[in-house]
């Protein structure tokens, strides 16, 4: 596929989400309805969304724990040095996961 080809694809397929989804961006109260017929699938993506958080940041919190603990098990003396910085990457880790169940439960608060 040659390099114009590939342009004029790209654009052909920005304009076709762009104008599939301007109607969306321009709904009023249709969408109260539209989110009543959906309010399974939106509990089903809430659910699933934050427990692929809660999955990836428990992989990174552990494999950040894994690699300061063997860090400070090669050299005992950097244990201060680096119980700092893990400390603070599990923090910012898990507030990734805070923010995912924060929209799921914005997600949730859309079916009641």
């Amino acid at each position: 596929m040659s390099h114009r080809s590939t342009k004029k694809l790209a654009s052909f397929l920005t304009f076709l989400i762009v104008t599939c989804f301007a109607s969306v961006a321009f709904a009023d109260e249709g969408t109260k309805m539209a989110v009543a017929a959906n309010s399974g699938l939106i509990a089903l993506g809430a659910s699933l969304g934050l427990g692929i958080a809660a999955l990836g940041g428990a992989l990174g919190q552990g494999r950040a724990a894994a690699t300061a603990l063997d860090g400070i098990a090669r050299n005992p003396g950097a244990a201060d040095k680096i119980r700092g910085p893990m400390i603070l990457g599990l923090a910012l880790i898990e507030s990734l996961v805070i923010y995912a169940l924060i929209v799921a439960f914005l997600l949730l608060g859309k079916i009641g």
